[in-house]
């Protein structure tokens, strides 16, 4: 596996969605409450071109495999959000989460003084690996959001100019 680690391009676009989609039916998540019914699940190019905002693809011979965003979580002065953090089963353990982490972790360092995220209990591996980082679990979220269907939430403390290592 040969992955390259970017940002999001509009061509992109329904490769990320399909990765996302793939996702939530593992899980059980294709449902309201979840990205599932984000209303610009098919348009992240443009979504994340907006300042303090990116989104990163992990691709494989053309093919999005992975994925992991930040945006500012609205109504929280300060906050960012890791958001749309996705692998395709194929290549999970093999680091690729780690350099998408590490790529956002590093961009949100420099416009934000937290990051917080939402996730299902059932992702048991995904709140191992959000651990590892860091990252603490908090009983309710900062502001809420349309994620109603998310019952695990995430905070991180990030310290400017630098990376929290796993």
């Amino acid at each position: 596996m040969s992955v390259t680690i970017r940002p999001i391009e509009p061509r992109d676009n329904a490769g990320v969605e399909q990765l996302i989609r793939t996702c939530l039916i593992e899980f059980g998540a294709n449902h309201a409450g979840t990205a599932w019914a984000d209303p610009d699940l098919d348009r992240y190019a443009e979504v994340y071109s907006q300042p303090q905002t990116r989104y990163w693809v992990a691709e494989d011979g053309g093919a999005i495999v992975g994925g992991v965003g930040i945006g500012p979580l609205p109504g929280a002065d300060g906050i960012c959000e890791l958001q749309k953090m996705y692998c395709l089963p194929p290549c999970r353990g093999t680091g690729v989460a780690q350099r998408l982490m590490e790529e956002a972790l590093a961009f949100a360092a420099k416009y934000y003084r937290q990051c917080y995220l939402e996730t299902l209990s059932n992702m048991t591996a995904a709140q191992r690996f959000y651990e590892k980082y860091g990252f603490r679990r908090v009983d309710e979220p900062p502001v809420q959001t349309a994620h109603f269907a998310c019952d695990v939430r995430y905070l991180l403390d990030l310290p400017y100019g630098e990376v929290p290592a796993p």
